[in-house]
């Protein structure tokens, strides 16, 4: 589903040279839910950015779905995330001047060939999802922290993406609004064959996810499992980063998804 090989990035601060990610590589299989962590300034939001296809590498190589990102333009990169791509953000990145039902829409209105009434539907239906329907008519600033952020999942999964990306999607909520965040984004990947990788910074959030990816000074230092407690047949972490895996017994069979 996604490859990523051998990735290094750099800025220049001051003059200086300043290594951001250092020879980064991992997979990921289709509905698998990933967690990346580590401390701040270890890479995980620019290695999120390049994997999404919103920033490019020094070198290396990103495959999402058999694409090569690197090879496509900024013009064919729009389009694979509007067709194939969701992204949370800690700030919600809601419009302010919409309402909740027209901020979900959003991404079916600039991307999809839909009418207006199938676009409302579908709309609709999302927001019944996340438990907001009634709050449709509702603008940003009348909602809650958490409340703005299961419109914006909403909006994240109503294109039917492929992969979904999700930046510190708890950071600016308090700890009952992350958890119900963090809970509804598991069962959403549960539910559909959407992937699913999540930066954070909170150890109990990451822990719901299948594989757990912790990142220090630019590299991937451990790979471990997350509660789900899923194989790790398909990791994959280049030799440079690689450390030894700690792995659970598995508690049960993994059941496999339903493809919609």
């Amino acid at each position: 589903m996604l490859q990523v090989k051998n990735i290094n990035k750099s800025y220049l601060v001051s003059g200086k040279k300043l290594e951001v990610l250092k020879d980064v590589s991992f997979r990921i299989e289709e509905g698998e839910f990933i967690a990346i962590i580590g401390p701040s300034g270890s890479g995980k939001s620019t290695l999120l950015a390049i994997s999404a296809g919103l920033d490019r590498p020094d070198d290396g190589e990103v495959v999402l779905d058999g694409v090569p990102l690197l090879q496509k333009d900024e013009d064919e990169l729009a389009k694979l995330r509007g067709e194939k791509i969701g992204f949370i953000f800690q700030n919600f990145q809601l419009i302010k001047s919409l309402n909740a039902l027209e901020n979900v829409s959003l991404p079916l209105v600039l991307n999809s060939k839909l009418n207006s009434t199938q676009i409302r539907d579908r709309a609709l239906t999302w927001l019944e999802k996340v438990s907001m329907k009634e709050r449709a008519s509702n603008f940003p600033g009348q909602l809650s922290g958490g409340e703005e952020q299961r419109i914006a999942i909403a909006r994240s999964f109503i294109h039917n993406p492929k992969i979904l990306f999700a930046d510190e999607p708890t950071a600016n909520l308090d700890k009952k609004n992350g958890e119900m965040v963090m809970n509804l984004l598991a069962e959403l990947n549960q539910k559909t064959s959407s992937t699913l990788i999540v930066v954070t910074h909170d150890r109990s959030v990451a822990e719901l996810a299948d594989r757990i990816l912790e990142m220090s000074d630019g590299r991937i230092v451990k790979e471990i499992h997350g509660k789900k407690n899923r194989s790790l047949k398909n990791s994959e972490i280049s030799p440079a980063n690689k450390k030894p895996v700690f792995q659970r017994p598995a508690a049960k069979k993994k059941v496999s998804r339903k493809k919609r």
